[in-house]
C-alpha cells in the first residue's frame, strides 16, 4: 500500500480499455450509489460492478474503502460555493451553513461523514479557508470557537432533519401521522398537570418551514455570536 496521500498519488497510465477509468469517475459514481441507496452500498466492489469494470482495476486509483469516502466527501464540498470576499462575518457564515444544510439534502450520507477529525481533502480544505477567513478577528482562538459553534449547530439541526427523514422512511410515517397516532396517550400525559411546558408545544407551537426553523436557530446562535464579541 501506498505511504503517499491519495490526493498526492498519481493516477496509473491511461491505456485501451473498453471501460476508461479515472478517480474522478469512480467517486462520482460512488456519490451516485450513495445517493441512491446510502453507504451500505459503497464498496469498491460494488463501484466496479456499476461501472463494469474488474475490481483489481479500481486499486490502481483507490486503495481503500476509507480514501474513497474521503473523495466522496471531498467531492460534496467542491459543491459547495464559499461565501463572496465582501460578505460580512454574518452574512458569510449564514451562507455557509445553508451551503452545507443543502449539501446534505442532496446527499444524505454526506452527514455521517462529518464527524471526527477535519478532512484533508483539495475542496475540503478550500471550504475550511474560506470559512475562516469570514470571521475577520486579530485572536484565531476566537476565530475557532465562531466558526465551531456555527458548526455544531448545522450538523446538529442537519442530523436531526436527515434523522427525521429517515424515520418516515422506515416507518411509513410523517412527523403529522406519528403525533395523531400518538396524540391519546401524549394529551393523557398532559392531563396529569406534570407537563405544562410540553402541553404548550403540543397546543399552542405553530408548524414551521424545515428551512424557516434552521433559519430561525442559526439567528439565535448569530445573536449569540454578536452579543458576546460586541459587533
Amino acid at each position: 500500500m501506498s505511504k503517499e496521500v491519495v490526493w498526492d498519488r498519481p493516477e496509473p497510465p491511461s491505456r485501451p480499455s473498453r471501460v476508461p477509468l479515472s478517480r474522478e469517475l469512480i467517486v462520482r459514481t460512488a456519490v451516485r450509489l450513495a445517493d441512491e441507496g446510502g453507504l451500505d452500498e459503497v464498496s469498491l466492489r460494488k463501484v466496479a460492478t456499476a461501472l463494469n469494470a474488474g475490481p483489481m482495476r479500481l486499486y490502481g486509483y483507490i486503495e481503500t474503502k476509507a480514501e474513497l469516502l474521503d473523495l466522496m466527501v471531498d467531492e460534496v464540498y467542491g459543491e459547495i460555493t464559499p461565501p463572496p470576499p465582501s460578505a460580512g462575518w454574518r452574512e458569510g457564515l449564514r451562507h455557509v451553513a445553508h451551503g452545507l444544510r443543502d449539501a446534505v439534502r442532496r446527499h444524505e450520507w454526506f452527514i455521517d461523514l462529518l464527524s471526527g477529525r477535519p478532512h484533508q481533502g483539495p475542496n475540503s480544505l478550500r471550504h475550511m479557508e474560506t470559512t475562516l477567513a469570514t470571521v475577520r478577528f486579530d485572536d484565531i482562538d476566537q476565530v475557532l470557537g465562531v466558526v465551531s459553534a456555527v458548526m455544531a449547530y448545522v450538523f446538529g439541526a442537519v442530523r436531526g432533519e436527515i434523522t427525521e427523514l429517515r424515520t418516515e422512511r422506515a416507518t411509513g410515517m410523517t412527523e403529522e401521522q406519528w403525533q395523531r397516532a400518538s396524540g391519546p396517550y401524549m394529551q393523557r400525559m398532559l392531563d396529569t398537570g406534570r407537563f405544562p411546558m410540553l402541553g404548550k408545544v403540543m397546543h399552542e407551537s405553530s408548524d414551521r418551514d424545515p428551512v424557516e426553523v434552521f433559519e430561525s436557530g442559526l439567528g439565535y446562535v448569530l445573536d449569540g455570536i454578536a452579543a458576546r464579541h460586541g459587533i
